[in-house]
């Protein structure tokens, strides 16, 4: 018989606490209790299965019968961007950070990255990537040179206006600079970030749906590759196809916002298969977290748990519901950027238990183990299931 999971990312939907967050810049970060301090914020439903109820999670009403179990995780790799925390979500965690440019990149890669693509870069330098268009986006116009910027993330973008260089030609600019960045092994950021724009000046530059993102590829296999191996389905939405490379996916489905990443979370539960969906929610993070915006990614969370309602009358008998994130991005600091914090775990199920607290534990691979545990799968992941704790 077959057996499907449904493996939420909430996208940057830390709750704090993160015993080393000092060490990141990030200490008093806590993403979910600036968000409840918002008369947008309104989430009845994750209450329900024992969101409230999590270790130190300093908001909201705590239950007396969660339908879930719930965990609070801190994250075992060294870092706090979307690339490591999902990797080890899928099992795999990683001790060495990815290298960050926060003075913009070295002469010798900006000097090579111009000789490969016959164009002249723009920028250099950590960036808004609304503000860059602002900032650059004219004299892109005028020279075709092309807008490179990273952020406090390890990413390497380039942005790129639709009719001065097509969308074909930016993603081969962006392949380029994922191999040579790749082949440095220094140079290894995350991802390199197609970042297509249209619009006709300053105040009116606008990015496009066409984004396309280049990762690294995990270290070794994650258990996507093991459940793709066992002959599982294992679906992608949003962007996790982009975020793994590809590696362990058997189909990927392009969303647009948080609303149609649910849309077809709810369309994919009333289908068959046999395996993992796995969706990311990226709106809290990239429209929300990252500009500051409390009330915008308040009313983001109340929308999700509308949207959870209608997802949870559609499961199965066998299916199991996971949500979580990857890490914190706190709109209520001054800062724009990723925090260090833990992560909730919420699973349901009829064949969960109802009302169980896993307690504080270490590393998001005990999600991937779990996963591949209750799917029948054998997989060799750098954290121990969960399963025998939470299977009725």
């Amino acid at each position: 018989m077959s057996k499907r999971v449904f493996l939420i990312v909430l996208d940057s939907f830390g709750i704090g606490k993160a015993p080393d967050a000092a060490k990141f810049g990030d200490e008093g970060s806590d993403t979910l209790l600036s968000i409840s301090k918002s008369p947008n914020f309104s989430m009845p439903l994750m209450g329900e299965l024992g969101f409230f109820n999590i270790d130190d999670v300093e908001c909201g009403t705590k239950v007396d019968a969660p339908k879930a179990s719930f965990a609070r995780i801190i994250e075992a790799s060294n870092g706090k961007d979307t690339t490591i925390g999902h990797w080890e979500i899928a099992g795999v965690e990683r001790d060495m950070p990815l290298p960050v440019y926060p003075e913009g990149f070295p002469p010798e890669v900006i000097e090579k990255y111009e000789a490969m693509t016959g164009r002249k870069v723009l920028c250099n330098k950590p960036y808004s990537g609304t503000r860059v268009l602002d900032d650059y986006g004219e004299e892109h116009m005028k020279t075709g040179d092309l807008i490179v910027y990273t952020s406090a993330d390890s990413v390497f973008q380039v942005a790129a206006h639709e009719e001065i260089v097509s969308v074909e030609q930016l993603y081969e600019y962006c392949q380029m600079a994922r191999d040579m960045l790749t082949e440095s092994g220094v140079h290894a950021v995350g991802r390199v970030i197609a970042r297509p724009f249209v619009g006709t000046g300053k105040g009116a530059f606008t990015r496009t749906k066409n984004r396309h993102d280049y990762s690294l590829k995990p270290p070794k296999k994650t258990v996507l590759d093991y459940l793709k191996a066992a002959g599982k389905d294992v679906i992608g939405v949003g962007k996790i196809y982009d975020i793994f490379d590809g590696d362990g996916v058997t189909e990927k489905i392009k969303t647009a916002n948080n609303t149609e990443g649910m849309n077809v979370t709810i369309d994919l539960a009333k289908r068959d298969f046999d395996g993992l969906a796995f969706i990311n929610l990226v709106d809290f993070d990239m429209v929300y977290g990252h500009r500051n915006n409390v009330d915008g990614y308040a009313q983001a969370a109340t929308d999700f748990d509308k949207q959870l309602a209608q997802l949870l009358p559609l499961l199965k008998d066998d299916d199991v519901l996971m949500i979580t994130a990857d890490h914190g991005c706190d709109p209520g600091t001054p800062s724009t950027d990723h925090s260090r914090e833990c992560v909730p775990f919420v699973v349901y199920g009829k064949n969960i238990k109802e009302g169980y607290n896993i307690g504080t534990i270490k590393s998001y691979a005990h999600i991937g183990a779990t996963v591949a545990d209750y799917l029948g799968v054998e997989a060799e992941l750098d954290a121990p299931s969960l399963l025998p704790q939470i299977l009725k």
